[in-house]
């Protein structure tokens, strides 16, 4: 009896003898186990919605005549939320205050309403993203672990962080731009290192099972990267330039036309309707479904050849009505369209490879958009390769500095300036996490 006694005891003086000199092991262990569940739930979600996603177009683009319904489907959602959801409404906004704030646990429904929603504005023709919607169904979902494991505030918010950084990289297939992202977006300028190993393996983890549901991400090919010289290296910074004023053009349209619909429309599920109908008679208008939708055939065409000018800016007018008006979707697979058409558009007058300027406009709009420099950097080098690496850097940072004091998310709060001038512009709400 004394032997076994004193045996456990051993054991026990070693086992805090380990945890002493290893302090970092328990906190592993920890958040393996719940990136691993989080990657599980948020991984399997983002396959449903893609593959979701993927019938709705097909099924859309093979009956154009549904768009004619889009006004219907907007006003439905529009009652759904009006009625049932208005404590979820705010998105992607409602994630970010969280992390920022923490407060009540996102109710699931959450998750069921945006998929709803995205699906309808898809199959009825808006024109949206899928980013918001993967974001939203990965927080709604990890968020109910809160309570049943019982974390704490400061644990809450890495949770939140996992769970974007899940959301975002397992529906675009980039893990490494998808931690890096949840860890840059909900504050500008800083990062929350202490989050960085849980975000980084739900992100993982959720790729991995996004993979094994066999949903498909779209893959682009750049054929020319020229060598790195003084005047690719100029033409770069031109084009970031460009980008950034059109990714702070963006964020100031979908705020105006957003607040527009609230002012002239008082009653909510209207607004979709009004817009629903904007869009489709546009669409009937022009002959054309080019511009609804998510938009990929056009993104990979924009790596194949010369684009008009004209494809960029038709797709941000049918993005900002769709969006503004209130119906579901996001915001980042529009930006990689608008940047990428911008992007080919200008090698008319930019001397470099159309497909290169495709790929710095489709990672760098969005990151002057979300303030999120690092993540879109890992983007680029995730779908297009290595090698393109520097010029998609350059045009990223550059594009960052010169959105100014704008963003996609209203709830973003600046951490640190991007110059001394904004810091003048910081808001003064902003407390330190």
């Amino acid at each position: 009896m004394s032997q076994h006694r004193n045996l456990t005891r051993t054991t026990r003086l070693q086992t805090r003898f380990f945890f002493r000199k290893y302090p970092a092991f328990p906190y592993i262990l920890k958040w393996l186990f719940i990136s691993l569940i989080i990657g599980i739930f948020v991984g399997s979600a983002s396959a449903g919605f893609l593959t979701s996603l993927q019938w709705a177009t097909d099924f859309r683009e093979n009956h154009l005549w549904l768009v004619a319904f889009l006004p219907l489907g907007g006003f439905l959602v529009g009652l759904l939320y009006y009625y049932f959801g208005k404590d979820v409404e705010a998105g992607n906004n409602l994630l970010l205050e969280n992390i920022q704030e923490p407060k009540e646990i996102i109710p699931f429904k959450m998750a069921p309403f945006v998929y709803l929603g995205t699906i309808v504005t898809h199959f009825f023709g808006g024109s949206a993203g899928r980013e918001g919607t993967a974001l939203q169904m990965a927080g709604a979902i990890s968020d109910q672990l809160t309570n049943i494991l019982r974390l704490d505030k400061n644990d809450r918010k890495t949770l939140l962080i996992s769970a974007i950084a899940a959301g975002f990289g397992s529906v675009f297939g980039t893990p490494l731009a998808g931690a890096v992202f949840g860890l840059e977006v909900f504050l500008i300028g800083r990062i929350r290192y202490n989050a960085i190993f849980p975000a980084f393996a739900s992100a993982v983890f959720a790729d991995v099972v996004t993979n094994l549901w066999k949903a498909k991400h779209t893959h682009y090919h750049i054929d020319l990267i020229p060598k790195l010289e003084f005047l690719p290296i100029l033409y770069s910074v031109l084009a970031g330039i460009i980008f950034g004023v059109c990714a702070a053009a963006f964020s100031r349209m979908l705020h105006f036309m957003g607040s527009g619909f609230k002012s002239k429309i008082k009653y909510p599920p209207l607004r979709p309707f009004v817009g629903g109908i904007i869009v489709a008679v546009a669409v009937f208008a022009m002959g054309t479904s080019r511009y609804i939708g998510l938009g990929i055939p056009t993104i990979v065409e924009s790596f194949e050849k010369q684009l008009p000018l004209y494809d960029f800016a038709l797709k941000m007018i049918f993005t900002v009505v769709t969006l503004s008006a209130g119906f579901k979707g996001g915001e980042v697979t529009p930006l990689f369209f608008i940047g990428a058409t911008l992007g080919s558009a200008l090698s008319l007058f930019i001397p470099l490879p159309f497909g290169l300027l495709a790929g710095m406009g489709f990672v760098s709009v969005f990151a002057g958009a979300t303030n999120t420099p690092l993540a879109c950097m890992l983007m680029g080098i995730e779908l297009f390769g290595a090698e393109c690496g520097i010029y998609v850097a350059i045009a990223c940072i550059v594009s960052y500095l010169f959105s100014g004091n704008n963003s996609i998310y209203t709830k973003q709060k600046i951490g640190e300036a991007k110059n001394s001038r904004f810091e003048r512009l910081q808001d003064k709400n902003f407390s330190d996490l």
